[in-house]
Formats: C-alpha cells, sequence, structure tokens
C-alpha cells in the first residue's frame, strides 16, 4: 500500500499527511489518497484480530502499531420478531466498545509521524478507546466529554491517565470547547480524521470473511456523526473493487428520536442533511449527533446500497437493552437501539425472512450501569 495526502471530496485539495489539520480550507471533512490490496489467502493465515488486513489498512511500518490484539469479534445467531439475525458483538473489545478499531489505527498514524500529544472530544466511547491507546502508546492525551457522560466512561478515561475536561452543555458545546484548542495541539478527532474510519471499516472485512467471503443482505448499525456507517460502507466498498465480493450489503442506520437528522433528511426525501435541534434527553448519549461529519457521503452510501434510516424511541431503546439482556447480551443504550429499529425495517419491508441480516452491537452495558440499572422487585 502506498499512502499518499489528504484529499477533500467537495473541492479536490490535497494536503500532506503529516499536515495539523482536521478539515480541508473549504470546511470539508478530508478523506485519504491510499492504494489498497487485499490478499485473502495470507490475510486467512495470519493472527485472528484487525491488523490482519494489514495491506488495506495505512500504516506504512509495523514498528508503529498499537495494539492490544483487538479484532475479530464474534458474531452469533439471534431470532427476533420472526427473523433469524446474525450479532456482530463489537462491544467485545479492550475499552469495551468498537470505538478500539478506530482507535488503533489512528494513534498508530499518529506514532509514525512523531505526534506525542493530542487532544480529542467525544460523548464517551471514543473518549476511552483514545485514553487507553494513548496509555498503550505512550503518548499523552487531553479529552473532552460532555458533563452528561456516563460515569463508567469517564472512570475509564481518568483511570487511563487522560487529561479530561468534562464541558456542560450539548455535545455541540463540547465540540466548541475543544476548538477553542485545535490551532495549537493535534486534534486527533475520532469524527474528522479519516485515518479512525480506516480502522472502523475492519468490521466490515471481518464480516464478509466469517461469512465465507460472502457479503450479508443488509447491515444495522447505530448512526450518529456517522463513522461506523461509513466505515461499513467503505470497508464493504473496497473489497467489491478488489473483487473479493460481489456486492455492497444495504445499509440501514438507526438514530434517536431526540436527535435525528439523516432520518429527517429520508422522511423529506430531501437531497441535503439539515441540522437537527436535540429535543429531549436520551440514553442513546453515542448516537446524539446534531448533524453528521460527512452528510454527502452518507447519503451516497444510502443509494449505492439502497439503505435506509429510521429512529427509535426512549421506550424502545430501554425495552432493547431488556430483550438483549435475556438473550444474555448487555449493551449500551446506544447499542440497544438497534432493537427497535429491527421491527421498524420489518414493517418497511427492508429486512425479510430469508435475508441474511447482520446486526452490530457497539458498546456494553457495563459502562452504563448507574443509567440503565433495573430497579428491583420488592
Amino acid at each position: 500500500m502506498n499512502l499518499k495526502k489528504y484529499i477533500c471530496p467537495e473541492c479536490g485539495e490535497k494536503y500532506p499527511v503529516t499536515d495539523w489539520r482536521y478539515k480541508c480550507d473549504c470546511g470539508s471533512a478530508l478523506d485519504l489518497e491510499k492504494e489498497v490490496t487485499f490478499p485473502r489467502e495470507k490475510i486467512m493465515n495470519r493472527k485472528p484480530n484487525l491488523w490482519r488486513y494489514r495491506e488495506a489498512i495505512p500504516i506504512e511500518k509495523d514498528k508503529h502499531i498499537i495494539s492490544f490484539g483487538e479484532g475479530m469479534t464474534p458474531l452469533v445467531n439471534w431470532r427476533h420478531d420472526n427473523l433469524e439475525l446474525l450479532l456482530k458483538l463489537d462491544y467485545l473489545f479492550p475499552t469495551g466498545s468498537f470505538k478500539d478499531r478506530g482507535a488503533s489505527v489512528l494513534f498508530s498514524f499518529l506514532k509514525e509521524i512523531g505526534v506525542n500529544h493530542f487532544i480529542e472530544d467525544s460523548s464517551g466511547n471514543a473518549a476511552a478507546a483514545a485514553a487507553a491507546y494513548a496509555a498503550r502508546g505512550g503518548l499523552e492525551c487531553e479529552i473532552f466529554c460532555p458533563d452528561y457522560t456516563s460515569s463508567g466512561k469517564i472512570a475509564q478515561v481518568e483511570l487511563f491517565g487522560a487529561r479530561l475536561n468534562l464541558i456542560k452543555g450539548t455535545r455541540e458545546d463540547t465540540a466548541r470547547a475543544i476548538l477553542n484548542k485545535a490551532g495549537n495541539h493535534y486534534y486527533a478527532s475520532h469524527n474528522w480524521n479519516p485515518f479512525f474510519m480506516e480502522g472502523l471499516k475492519t468490521v466490515a472485512f471481518e464480516i464478509a470473511e466469517q461469512l465465507g467471503w460472502m457479503p450479508p443482505d443488509n447491515v444495522i448499525c447505530p448512526l450518529g456523526y456517522g463513522g461506523l456507517f461509513l466505515g461499513l460502507y467503505t470497508g464493504f466498498k473496497e473489497m467489491k473493487e478488489q473483487g473479493i465480493i460481489t456486492k455492497i450489503p444495504s445499509l440501514l442506520g438507526v438514530q434517536s428520536e431526540a436527535c435525528a437528522p439523516v432520518y429527517r433528511a429520508i422522511q423529506k426525501r430531501a437531497s441535503v442533511i439539515e441540522k437537527c435541534r436535540q429535543t429531549n434527553a436520551t440514553l442513546a448519549e453515542g448516537i446524539c449527533a446534531a448533524l453528521p461529519i460527512r452528510p454527502r457521503k452518507i447519503l451516497q452510501a444510502l443509494e449505492e446500497t439502497d439503505g435506509t434510516v429510521t429512529s427509535v424511541s426512549e421506550k424502545e431503546i430501554m425495552d432493547g437493552i431488556k430483550i438483549l439482556a435475556g438473550n444474555g447480551l448487555f449493551v449500551e443504550p446506544t447499542s440497544a437501539a438497534v432493537v427497535g429499529a429491527i421491527s421498524h425495517f420489518r414493517r418497511e419491508k427492508r429486512i425479510n425472512p430469508g435475508d441474511k441480516t447482520v446486526v452490530i452491537l457497539t458498546g456494553t452495558g457495563l459502562k452504563t450501569l448507574k443509567e440503565i440499572t433495573v430497579p428491583r422487585s420488592e
């Protein structure tokens, strides 16, 4: 693989990847100009972690890799709403969420270009992942989180040794607070930096490999700022371009009714996604995003994969936690949002009996014990 430059998908401007920038001068998020190969026979003989897809991950030298051996999370059968489904247990990572995929790649990249201190903002899981991988790689980091972030995630960040700033207000207020520092520090944003998505795309690689290099018909995942959704799209698309698979699955996103900009755009059949104000508090903090970072690309992915987006209520989120727990799966509210969405997609005939549908479970419930503890009956 030959890593080249950042490239802006909107204006075409290019920048060296060593630039301390998180976006294009035109304001757009940046992509990577790169070459990807996918030697399937070599991959299948390697250790079962995300770095088995080495030629598709844009880190030049192995010595810079920061890893706990993460990846190849289980894919298990589950029957729900008269559908046979496959659950991708992507909460089974060192810090308890799928964000470890992106953290391993992004912070390996920082080590490669000689950055030893960075700042990051998150509603929780990405903060924990950033702090853990910084500790693993000998990097220093400063984390900004909303003050309503789950106590379990805050504990992780602090115990991993990161400097923590809790910001009052909404998730947007946290983003504004960190941007005041972004000019003087490397802003390693998991939402803006394309290297993070390079890690997230490995979930698509794993799904295809676990299914015998056959893509599923549908993949359902939570959708906030859009990293996982676009990671799936990128990963499946790269495999299709390499001739590894013959189609990209239909991508089905799930948002909270409290803040659902993509769902609203789909309902209006709009050609753009408009910024959405959060209407009420939500347990699903991880998908509470006023506007995705790459809105045009999300619409492109939806169109190319014949995908769609739904939104779920707080009751459906809580019910999802209980339903999964009743099957031995303890996930956080953001992750449980997918359960209510399954019924939505079935009613809309987006998923049908006989389809091979993968559902991504993204974060462990152990991080949100205080928020979701169910009172014991007397």
